[in-house]
């Protein structure tokens, strides 16, 4: 299952139904649990550690030290879930101690060719990154977000579950759940009911969410009183609920 021109640490712990192709390079510190594939020319570096079922095209690399000056060589890490998919060229590095000292990314998420994420960042589960969608350090993108091809988003910002962003959409701040943006600089531009109807949402679902984006965005509300009304709608909406909840809690200010 492992190819004789793969150069594989001793220290390195590969599950032994574990594929290796041509050339790949996986270091010490390394763990690979059962079922994944890891492509020719793939360089893995550690602490890393993947879980199962997880797919890594040619040429990613995966586990590289963060692009960051203050960045010293201290202990750091590179947590992957299961059932992964890293298509060509795409880059995830690990956490600085300026952080947790740890990057993870989470279940069934799909990382496309010359994608970028960089040291802390956070990738919740089913998350889409289309070619080139970057991001900086310290992002957070939660549950079945989908970043269009060449997205860029600013360090310390957080993506909120189901938001949807448009192809070269430069991001500054932080996303509301369910909230479509594009632009440079990205603004919002309504619900991603297309990815909410895919998700089997059902119309009531859906009309109650549009009810939140526009107290939100188009009722002239301050956010304190927004989120106040969202969380008495939240009572028979907890989609609402979800959106009072992260803009709360908004780190950078809220993409408007």
């Amino acid at each position: 299952m492992i190819h004789p021109s793969a150069v594989i640490d001793p220290d390195a712990d590969l599950h032994p139904d574990v594929e290796v192709g041509p050339f790949a390079v996986i270091g010490a510190e390394v763990s690979i649990a059962r079922g994944c594939r890891i492509g020719s020319h793939v360089v893995i570096k550690g602490p890393t550690h993947i879980g199962e079922d997880n797919q890594i095209y040619q040429f990613a690399v995966v586990g590289e030290a963060p692009q960051d000056k203050k960045f010293a060589g201290e202990h750091s890490e590179l947590h992957i879930g299961e059932r992964n998919v890293i298509r060509e060229f795409a880059t995830l590095h690990r956490g600085t101690a300026q952080d947790l000292g740890v990057t993870r990314i989470g279940n069934d998420n799909l990382l496309m060719a010359y994608t970028h994420v960089a040291h802390d960042c956070h990738i919740g589960n089913h998350v889409i990154m289309a070619n080139a969608a970057s991001l900086g350090g310290h992002i957070q993108v939660d549950d079945w977000a989908i970043l269009g091809g060449f997205t860029i988003v600013h360090q310390f910002c957080r993506l909120g579950a189901h938001c949807f962003t448009s192809m070269g959409s430069v991001v500054a701040k932080d996303i509301p759940p369910f909230v479509t943006v594009s632009g440079h600089p990205a603004r919002a531009r309504g619900v991603n009911v297309e990815g909410l109807r895919r998700r089997h949402f059902d119309a009531e679902r859906i009309r109650q969410i549009r009810q939140g984006y526009r107290l939100l965005y188009r009722s002239g509300l301050l956010i304190d009183e927004a989120i106040r009304r969202l969380r008495e709608l939240a009572a028979t909406a907890p989609d609402l609920g979800l959106m009072a909840d992260f803009v709360a809690t908004r780190a950078r200010g809220l993409l408007r």
